[in-house]
């Protein structure tokens, strides 16, 4: 295993030095060391086991890097992993495995919407703090029946504003959409249809696609005979690349576009042909090898680009919203205060709720009124150039 660069270790110790500084007053009484326990239910195999084993990577690197730094004063970090079988039934029965734990401070979910909103119920009852990495409004809205619940992934109406700029910039005035069959697929066409009306772009046709479907080429080829100027494809990675090697064959000439869902890995491998000069807005810690670290949270972003690539041997975009899951319970777990050795859920539901972070994604901001922390600011337009994603421009 390599170690972690000392480098990674001093940004890490900054960055949470202030709240480890406040809970740390010389003269105090004994520190505490009981460790924090996060629990992470993750698809580990089923439909969505590539992104879920992709998040346990940066879970478990992240945790090795804070538990290095010594940041946490004298505790460290535990982490409990259950596999949901991309099934939400199992997810749920997770849940309330975790929840029944008393060691176990808060939840971090993957990337499975349904899972997500099928345990808000619970969530909220046993109140315990869960943040999700899946992008569904649902999971954090309202958020008055949703106090527990929190997640970090791109918001379905920031990536439709972003990827409406990008067709008026382009002069690209008519369009088709292949979404996503699941929650966040149906909100994301209500988004772009909103965005799209009042740019005056003309939709001429959407088309549903399952996160199991491993064949897509007959809504592509509908999509395609109405003759779009752009094509975008608002579905997870793996539909992404089939879509785009389908638009292809299909004769498309025009241009083709991917909601932030369609992330994957930097290197774009055997989809290289099919999706060069394809357009994909997501946050910019996908290409900071491409960006000048002119501040701390970028050195901080371009440090974890390499300890994730060079542990791994490449790098998948959605490593970073894990990472800073990890970051924001850490940190709210030293300002939630509390008898040292006991759990205090409803303390660290309270300071997760106005957390601020200039995290591993990008600006992230919590609020009463808003559990959905990464801002619109941390989007950028990247475009595929020489079989990778590149900073566009």
């Amino acid at each position: 295993m390599s170690p972690i660069r000392s480098a990674s270790i001093a940004a890490l110790a900054s960055a949470v030095l202030a709240t480890t500084l406040t809970g740390c007053q010389f003269g105090e009484e004994q520190q505490d060391t009981n460790p924090i326990v996060i629990a992470a239910d993750l698809e580990l195999s089923g439909a969505a086991a590539p992104v879920g084993k992709v998040y346990q990577r940066a879970l478990e690197l992240k945790v090795e890097q804070l538990n290095a730094s010594g940041a946490l004063g004298g505790r460290k970090i535990e982490l409990k992993v259950k596999d949901n079988r991309s099934d939400a039934a199992e997810s749920l029965r997770n849940i309330n495995d975790f929840s029944t734990d008393s060691h176990v401070t808060a939840i971090i979910m993957g990337g499975c919407n349904e899972c997500a909103v099928g345990s808000v119920r619970t969530i909220n009852e046993k109140r315990i703090p869960a943040i999700a990495l899946a992008p569904s409004a649902a999971i954090t809205d309202p958020v008055a029946q949703r106090r527990y619940m929190f997640k970090l992934a791109p918001n379905a109406a920031d990536s439709a504003g972003a990827l409406t700029t990008e067709l008026r910039r382009r002069s690209i005035h008519k369009v088709a959409v292949l979404h996503g069959a699941d929650s966040y697929g149906q909100e994301g066409l209500a988004a772009l249809s909103r965005e799209f009306d009042k740019a005056k772009i003309r939709l001429l046709g959407a088309e549903a696609v399952r996160t199991t479907d491993t064949d897509v080429s007959t809504q592509v080829d509908e999509l395609v005979g109405k003759k779009p100027d752009g094509l975008i494809v608002w579905a997870p990675p793996e539909q992404a690349t089939l879509a785009a090697a389908g638009a292809r064959q299909a004769g498309f000439s025009g241009s083709l576009f991917f909601d932030a869902s369609a992330a994957g890995d930097l290197f774009l491998g055997p989809a290289a042909g099919s999706t060069e000069k394809a357009t994909l807005i997501f946050t910019q810690t996908m290409v900071i090898d491409d960006v000048i670290a002119t501040t701390p949270a970028k050195a901080a972003r371009r440090q974890w680009f390499q300890d994730y690539t060079a542990r791994f041997g490449g790098y998948n975009g959605s490593s970073s919203f894990a990472a800073d899951a990890v970051q924001l319970i850490a940190d709210a777990e030293l300002r939630s205060g509390g008898p040292a050795g006991q759990v205090n859920r409803d303390g660290l539901r309270d300071v997760l709720e106005t957390s601020q972070l200039d995290g591993l994604s990008g600006p992230i901001r919590m609020t009463p009124d808003n559990h959905s922390g990464l801002m619109p600011q941390a989007l950028t337009t990247l475009v595929a150039r020489g079989g990778r994603w590149r900073l566009a421009g």
